[in-house]
């Protein structure tokens, strides 16, 4: 208590002392007069303090509630893992329809082999770190080209949105979304499936289940847009990312929501993958790994030049707008400095991404 006196002391003190002010705070154009500023705990000025409030879920100590139901006695009365996704993303509980159609997403989501997201769990685990950090380290893979379920998702509904609000016929929305996004990465109809039946499967089975308890709009419209891209660009069809997608929005998951799940699915099939790794190989140490100049093919070996020499190996600056597009241009072909990327991220609370045009 005494050192706490002493330290109100010192704060009171220091209240308002004169201070040195560095560099352009005492600029007389600012609106503060940073000299003398207080210091220490100062009154409420009737501002509401920070807090979390969530409306998903509450604990204490008698229960854990998710949108308003006691999880122990939703799984006591025989309710799955898939009903509580629905319960804390949609605040519903779902038909068994619907839950069997996330149940199939689910199953087809967890694992596909040595690809992104396990790679990536692999080489954490290599490092001999938590084998949580490779769990979460496999979301990482997930973007706008692999496993893009924000993007497409957004992509279905803007053209979902013509049908709706401004009465575009089905068809003519489906063939702009072919004109307007068939070259983006997210687009979801691709050639990556055309001897793989399971994204075509995906959508038999929306349609065999869903319908008989709801109404669905967005497998129906991809199935218009799967019809334009064929008669526009030849021998594609639906891929998992634009099935999985459009499957998961009929579920009545926003995009966003989609993505989460799905890629932390996917963190449970990774997982594996990782204790897999830390069982039959070994860890790996920095400096330990070798590679040889034949994976390499950047400028030749060359002497470092003397510190006398560096002007005439720096870069001239342009001078015009000619020379400028001409250093561009010979920036691009130097991989590794951003130059060469042809895509851009737009603000993700409007659309995706786009390919630079």
């Amino acid at each position: 208590m005494a050192n706490l006196k002493h330290s109100d002391e010192r704060i009171g003190q220091m209240k308002f002392v004169k201070r040195k002010v560095e560099g352009v705070l005492n600029d007389p154009r600012l609106r503060y007069d940073y000299s003398n500023r207080e210091v220490g705990t100062l009154p409420e000025d009737g501002r509401e303090g920070f807090k979390w409030v969530s409306e998903v879920a509450y604990k204490n100590i008698h229960r854990i509630v998710s949108r308003g139901y006691d999880t122990t006695e939703f799984v006591e009365a025989g309710y799955g893992m898939t009903d509580v996704l629905f319960v804390d993303f949609q605040a519903r509980i779902p038909f068994v329809e619907e839950r069997q159609v996330l149940d199939y997403l689910l199953i087809i989501m967890l694992d596909d082999g040595l690809t992104n997201p396990a790679v990536l769990a692999r080489t954490i685990a290599r490092g001999k770190n938590y084998i949580t950090q490779s769990c979460g380290g496999s979301v990482l893979a997930f973007g706008h080209a692999y496993a893009s379920f924000d993007a497409t998702g957004k992509m279905l509904a803007k053209y979902m949105a013509k049908v709706e609000e401004e009465g575009m016929s089905v068809a003519d929305a489906a063939a702009l979304c072919v004109k307007e996004c068939a070259k983006e990465d997210h687009f979801g109809i691709s050639d990556r499936y055309l001897k793989d039946p399971t994204a075509r499967k995906i959508l038999d089975y929306v349609e065999k289940k869903l319908p008989a308890v709801k109404t669905i709009k967005y497998v129906p419209f991809l199935r218009e847009v799967i019809k334009a891209a064929q008669a526009s660009l030849g021998n594609v069809d639906v891929d998992l990312i634009g099935a999985m997608t459009a499957a998961a929005m009929d579920l009545d998951f926003s995009p966003e929501a989609a993505w989460c799940i799905m890629s932390v699915t996917r963190a449970f099939g990774s997982s594996a993958h990782a204790i897999e790794e830390l069982e039959r190989e070994e860890f790996d140490y920095l400096g330990s790994q070798l590679t040889p100049k034949e994976w390499y093919d950047g400028p030749a070996d060359r002497p470092v030049p003397s510190i006398a020499e560096r002007n005439g190996f720096a870069g001239a600056q342009a001078e015009t707008a000619k020379e400028w597009q001409d250093a561009w241009k010979e920036k691009e072909k130097l991989f590794g400095s951003g130059y060469a990327i042809k895509f851009y991220i737009e603000d993700p609370r409007k659309a995706a991404t786009s390919r630079k045009k």
